[in-house]
């Protein structure tokens, strides 16, 4: 068989089955899947014996080079979809944030601009509706038949311009709901939030970095959840609950389910591996986030949420502040740049919490990170799975390399890390990208620009 790549002798995984064989490419695409492929010569062989062969991970919620706090995360287009590839992410989706008084294409154009030849992985966008009028509703459909069917709604940012109001949020889940689309919502809950953030505002030299989870508690967010979901169930709209963070989010989302309202729900690495002590520490104020860390027991809800299908995806809202940048704070935890980088390790950190500590099977990792992505936002089967005709995003994984993560060793900008010293058993190789190798033996050898933007799908209905 004439193939550009064959991947010989790997533990292919997929959402659904595990087992042993060969995968040809050809022009972008997987051609062939086989207990044994034989091809001309020439053609480049990875040899993946003893090794799992995974369909690229999909981090469905980054920020790169996004401008915040006064400042720009540190991983931009270039570097942070080449860190992407070091963690075997093979396609992320970032944020075109509507101006007020502007359209949503305006944004979509200027964030594409800065994205095109640039990217080293393929990308697609979320548009982020901020100033909702009759021009704003009109240009929906525009922006779906675009490839862009979802859309980011801010329950919080009221000074920044960005928060929607429960009435737009309504209409949103209305008129998505025509076309296949889908809204994303920021839930906190604005008003109780900046109330509690001036209370210890006042206290904030005592308190330092804590304050931030103080003023945050799970149910700011909770109370905001409730209510999107509401707007959800009354609308019949699809909606989509952003890095949840707190244990009781997941129990309402269970409860919505349960009553048949058309919502989803995504959680984050820091949520789940981490919590709010790390407010107490010495560098308490690199761990700000947003929505911030919380308690062990909402960490246990999470994780409860993933195994039992709650919650159906894991990202990371990657927003990258190096320690340079966060010390901007100077004691104030209201300056503190909101974010962590996370788009690397996402993959090697969950495979070793979920699979190797047996919380769940390999098969709802890739679920959890690859195929349910790629069927809510619009790029299943040609993105999540490994099949014919679908591209050829995939990953050589090591399920028994040790590795200790360390910042220096990772490809972010970030100088410091979430994770640092945490011990991880399985990490990627190799990371393969519509056909092409991009990262070989540990190393970044692809190039910036080789990554396409990714005109999504609308979604009419969804079986996860």
């Amino acid at each position: 068989m004439s193939l550009d790549l064959l991947i010989k002798n790997g533990t292919i995984i997929t959402a659904t089955d595990t087992f042993q064989g060969d995968i040809g490419i050809k022009k972008e695409k997987i051609v062939a899947i086989s207990k044994e492929i034989e091809s001309d010569p020439g053609v480049e062989v990875i040899d993946a014996e003893g090794q799992f062969v995974f369909p690229g991970a999909i981090d469905v919620h980054v920020h790169l080079q996004l401008p915040f706090g006064g400042t720009v995360s540190a991983d931009d287009f270039e570097n942070g979809t080449k860190a992407a590839a070091m963690g075997g992410v093979t396609t992320v989706l970032d944020f075109a944030i509507q101006q007020k008084g502007h359209s949503i294409m305006d944004a979509i154009k200027a964030r594409r601009k800065e994205a095109e030849n640039r990217v080293c992985i393929d990308y697609g966008l979320h548009a982020a509706i901020t100033d909702w009028n009759d021009e704003t509703q009109a240009e929906i459909k525009q922006v779906i038949d675009y490839g862009i069917p979802t859309f980011k709604m801010f329950m919080i940012y009221k000074d920044e311009g960005w928060m929607a109001d429960d009435g737009m949020l309504f209409q949103a889940l209305e008129e998505t709901k025509k076309w296949g689309g889908m809204i994303s919502v920021h839930a906190e809950s604005v008003f109780v939030l900046d109330m509690l953030i001036n209370r210890y505002a006042k206290e904030k030299d005592r308190l330092g970095a804590y304050a931030h989870t103080l003023a945050r508690p799970y149910y700011t967010e909770s109370e905001a959840v409730q209510r999107a979901i509401k707007w959800a169930e009354v609308t019949g709209g699809r909606l989509y609950i952003v890095h949840m963070s707190a244990g009781e989010s997941a129990q309402y989302v269970h409860d919505a389910k349960e009553k048949g309202v058309n919502v989803y729900a995504e959680t984050c690495p820091q949520y789940l591996l981490l919590d709010d002590s790390v407010f107490k520490g010495e560098n308490g104020h690199l761990y700000a986030t947003c929505p911030q860390i919380k308690k062990k027991e909402d960490s246990e809800g999470l994780w409860k949420g993933l195994i039992n299908g709650d919650i159906q995806v894991i990202a990371t809202d990657t927003c990258t502040f190096d320690t340079k940048q966060k010390a901007m704070w100077k004691g104030d935890f209201r300056k503190i740049p909101f974010g962590l980088p996370g788009v690397e390790t996402m993959f090697p950190l969950i495979y070793t919490e979920g699979v190797v500590k047996k919380r769940f099977s390999v098969n709802h990792l890739i679920a959890l990170t690859s195929t349910n992505p790629a069927k809510l936002f619009g790029m299943f089967p040609q993105k999540g799975t490994i099949a014919i005709g679908s591209d050829g995003d995939l990953v050589v994984f090591d399920p028994k390399r040790k590795v200790t993560l360390q910042a220096d060793m990772l490809q972010t900008n970030c100088d410091w890390s979430p994770f640092e010293g945490w011990r991880l058993t399985g990490y990627p190789t190799t990371t393969i990208s519509r056909g092409k190798v991009i990262v070989k033996n540990g190393k970044f050898i692809g190039q910036p620009g080789y990554g396409r933007f990714i005109k999504r799908q609308a979604v009419k209905s969804i079986e996860l």
